[in-house]
Order: C-alpha cells, then sequence, then structure tokens
C-alpha cells in the first residue's frame, strides 16, 4: 500500500526530522526513512511518498493525500503492470521460477529480498538473466548471494511433482509456490518490509489470484507482475540464478541415482534416454526424473513398442 502527500520545503524540513535518512537515496530524494513497517521518501519536489501497511494513516497525519494518477512510467510488457519510475532502486523482494519447460528435473521456485543498500552488492556480482549465464557463473553467483540476501526456495523434484500435478495443473503449481517462497522470504526479514514485490508474470494478474483462491495467505499489497522481470530489478534477477543453482544441484543428484547424465530441456535426445529409464523401471522409476505428463513421455513408451 502507499500513499502520496504534497508538502512545502518548510513543511519538508518538519517531516525529516520525524523521518531521518537512514537508507539509500533514490534519485530526486531528500531524505529516505525506513522503520516500523514503513517507507518514508521526501522529494525535492515536495512530494513525500509513504509505503508500507500503515501508509495511509501515517500519511493523513500530516496532510491530505494527493489524488491517484497515472505517473511517467516503465512499462514492463504489454502483459505485465506498469511499474513505478524508480522501481529499479526500490527495496524489492523478486520471485522467478526455473525447469517448467524442461522434461527431466524439478520445478524450482526462488524469492530474493534485493534491498537498496545491496543493489550494489548484486549489480557488482554481475547478475543478469540466468539464460546467458554458465552453469559455473551461476552456481559462483547464487552461493555468494545465499550467504548474504534474504531468500526461499521451493525445490519440486520430479516424484513429488508427478503427485501434485495429479490434483493442479502447473500454472497452479507455480502461483502457490510464488506465494509460499514469498511469503516466507518477508517473514525472515521482518520488522523491515519491501517497498515493492516484483513476480515475473507466467499468467496474467487475476488468474494468478483465482489459483490462490484456497491460500490462508496470500500476498496482495505492492505486488507488481511483469514478463522478462529480471530486466526491471535484480531482485527477480537474483531468483532466477538462485533456482538455477538449485535446479543444477537436483540434476546432479538425479543423474547419480540414475547412474547417467540426466541432460534438461525437451529435446528429441531425452525420448531415448526416457525408454531406457522404462526399460530399467517402468513407468514408475521414471516418475523420479521426468515430468510424466509432457508429451516425451508418450514418445518414450512408442520407442519401446
Amino acid at each position: 500500500m502507499q500513499a502520496v502527500i504534497k508538502m512545502t520545503p518548510a513543511q519538508l524540513k518538519t517531516i525529516q526530522q520525524t523521518y531521518p535518512s537512514n537508507r539509500p537515496l533514490p534519485p530526486g530524494a531528500v531524505f529516505a526513512h525506513r522503520g516500523n513497517g514503513l517507507n518514508v521518501t521526501g522529494y525535492r519536489s515536495g512530494k513525500v511518498l509513504f509505503q508500507g501497511a500503515t501508509a495511509e494513516a501515517a500519511a493523513a497525519k500530516w496532510g491530505p493525500l494527493a489524488p491517484t494518477k497515472k505517473s511517467k512510467a516503465t512499462k514492463g510488457s504489454a502483459k505485465g503492470d506498469t511499474l513505478p519510475p524508480d522501481f529499479a532502486n526500490w527495496s524489492v523482494i523478486g520471485s522467478d521460477e526455473v525447469g517448467n519447460g524442461s522434461y527431466f528435473g524439478p520445478l524450482t521456485i526462488a524469492a530474493v529480498y534485493v534491498s537498496q543498500e545491496n543493489l550494489s552488492f548484486v549489480r557488482n556480482l554481475g547478475v543478469a538473466d540466468s539464460k546467458t549465464l554458465t552453469d559455473a557463473q551461476i552456481d559462483q553467483m547464487a552461493i555468494k548471494m545465499m550467504t548474504k540476501l534474504p531468500y526461499h526456495i521451493v525445490n519440486i523434484m520430479p516424484q513429488k511433482y508427478n503427485q501434485v500435478h495429479e490434483q493442479m495443473n502447473i500454472e497452479k503449481m507455480k502461483a502457490v509456490s510464488h506465494n509460499f517462497a514469498l511469503l516466507k522470504v518477508l517473514k525472515k526479514i521482518q520488522p523491515d518490509q519491501p517497498q515493492g514485490i516484483l513476480i515475473d508474470q507466467f499468467e496474467p494478474r487475476a488468474t494468478y489470484y483465482r489459483y490462490l483462491k484456497d491460500e490462508p495467505v496470500v500476498l496482495r499489497d505492492n505486488v507488481y507482475f511483469t514478463t522478462k522481470a529480471e530486466q526491471f530489478h535484480l531482485a527477480v534477477a537474483a531468483a532466477s540464478i538462485i533456482a538455477r543453482h538449485q535446479a543444477n544441484l537436483s540434476m546432479i543428484e538425479l543423474s547419480k541415482l540414475a547412474g547417467r547424465d540426466i541432460p534438461v530441456g525437451a529435446h528429441k535426445s531425452i525420448d531415448k534416454i526416457a525408454a531406457d529409464l522404462l526399460d530399467q523401471g517402468g513407468l514408475e522409476y521414471l516418475g523420479q526424473f521426468a515430468k510424466l505428463h509432457f508429451i516425451n513421455t508418450k514418445k518414450a513408451q512408442a520407442l519401446r513398442s
């Protein structure tokens, strides 16, 4: 939740005494305060931005709330939300998933909190979209980030994935996992509150929340969705890398279990590997390594006939 008020220069100095700066200043700001679950940022223009669960009540103590309006903004995608113009400099929890398109291996979701103070740390690591990095780069970056940043991973190995998929489709599985991981990180950073939460969009907002209608707790405040979200905040890029690192570890584990290399992806060569695994132990055995609802299972069965 957020609220905005307009103040004169004299009023701005007064409110700054109540909310002294204790975090890095975003562009154009004269003070930036975080405390008691509230972020307060004052700008040279006289605008004061309150963010957090009590934003409106806190802002109302200082003056009338400015009417909300569309501002100049960064568009993440035609399918995504419009992000605030300085969103890349916010303290954000980002989430992303890997493995949903791969026949072998887990579905892995990660959520990571990158505060304003840690933006330079993540940036200096050279963090980018995990698809552009080698496994070695991913593993090195992930280990460094996991020692410094609050995070949570949901790693659904194939055997569990196949059981859950009997009750829900993959999109609902992802929605439930993103929400769960984000809540875990939010709990870890208390009493701090992120300025925003950014989810790498895989379904429209309404569909995402429809999948969560039976969940006991659902994050809704200051939640943004956009595709290619790693381009708009480092928290999502960090989440993608940490998720990929966990998936890499899982693939090593599965390869040891199978006694052979288990590859990622959904290309033709994996059908033969799947057929070999079927020969070794049948469908239940294959289900320890693969997402059985993929068409590759039928192709592997056809290769044996």
